[in-house]
């Protein structure tokens, strides 16, 4: 339990990393570490159950995206998300001894701005977790997203970012998406694989609270469920990934993992207006950033990112052009990255969706 105990007090900084540098904080999720339950294809996905933690795998996150609208029309986001790292593979125990860690990212876009915050807890005392039962829960210390079935939904999620108060009602709308071979989720041809699914639909309302005002929030979330313990290649440096929802009712995943090399791994996930599903390779689609621009990260920096995006899925004779609501919605967390609220047009120029954008691994 060495690695748990020198984390117990790298925590209280928010910089446990499990012997990973500064300079490179996304090598946790390419080293590879003996001991750990493997990713396999053909282990079936069993629901409420998977819902859950999975500590006998390295890594691990439940991930809430939404795109809403308040009354007078203008666009919002959020963003929930709780990851669990284990620090050993050993069993887990309880109390101060347990080897989880866990971290929790949010984040508010509102019409004149972006604000995080990022927590991190350990397991074992109560202060983080997950847990389902005759119940879900997922928290950390005061950010709550709970359930009163053991089904995720329907569900309730409150969590604050600086001054403002969030709380949502949630409802799932479709039916699970179970992405690559049945939830299996190939990353590369050395090995390196997660068990992925999401709910790519869910109905979402509630109330925002700033300082004295209420403003009520309506629109659609969308749900990625990840466990792994070796999600990233050697040679891969980061991602880029959208979530979409179109104007029809069709929905896309996609994500490119850049290997420093080119040659760039392209999976993806294409449900059409009827609710077909219909996997996606490299074979399938077309991804190519279509303006970079430099954005200000703070503390005197930036970072040039490609913030403009054209999507062609040819076997399905659709292009879009992504485009970001906002350039500035930079997550300056431990671990820093972009991740926002984009719009989606067709060939023409016309809005026909939105959805998240995800961009990792960049100076």
């Amino acid at each position: 339990m060495k690695a748990a105990l020198k984390c117990l007090v790298l925590v209280v900084t928010g910089i446990c990393f499990n012997s990973v540098s500064a300079q490179d904080v996304y090598q946790v999720l390419r080293d590879q570490v003996q001991g750990f339950a493997e990713v396999v294809r053909g282990k079936p996905l069993v629901f409420p159950r998977d819902h859950s933690a999975h500590p006998e795998y390295r890594i691990e996150w439940w991930y809430i995206t939404a795109n809403l609208e308040d009354d007078r029309g203008r666009n919002w986001g959020l963003q929930w998300t709780l990851f669990r790292q284990s620090l050993s593979v050993e069993a887990d125990t309880e109390g101060w001894d347990s080897n989880q860690l866990w971290m929790a990212h949010a984040a508010l876009t509102t019409p004149e701005k972006h604000s995080f915050e990022q927590r991190f807890a350990r397991g074992g005392i109560g202060q983080a977790g997950v847990k389902h039962g005759e119940i879900f829960e997922a928290w950390l210390d005061d950010w709550h997203w709970r359930s009163e079935t053991a089904a995720i939904f329907p569900s309730q999620l409150h969590f604050s970012v600086g001054d403002s108060s969030v709380e949502m009602q949630l409802e799932g709308l479709s039916d699970w998406v179970l992405h690559g071979d049945l939830g299996y989720s190939q990353k590369s041809t050395q090995g390196q694989a997660s068990y992925y699914y999401s709910q790519p639909k869910i109905s979402m309302s509630g109330t925002v609270h700033v300082g004295d005002e209420t403003i009520q929030l309506k629109g659609t979330a969308w749900l990625d469920r990840e466990w792994s313990s070796q999600a990233l290649a050697k040679n891969q440096q980061g991602w880029d990934w959208f979530s979409l929802n179109f104007e029809d009712g069709s929905k896309l995943m996609l994500y490119r993992l850049r290997h420093d090399q080119g040659q760039h791994w392209l999976s993806g996930s294409w449900i059409d207006s009827k609710g077909q599903l219909n996997h996606l390779d490299k074979h399938d689609i077309e991804l190519n950033p279509a303006a970079i621009r430099e954005i200000d990260i703070g503390n005197d920096q930036t970072v040039e990112l490609p913030l403009e995006w054209k999507i062609g899925l040819p076997g399905y004779g659709s292009k879009w052009k992504i485009k970001t609501l906002y350039d500035q919605q930079w997550m300056g967390t431990r671990f820093p990255y972009w991740e926002g609220m984009v719009l989606v047009e067709d060939d023409a120029g016309q809005p026909v969706g939105r959805g998240y954008m995800e961009l990792t691994g960049y100076d």
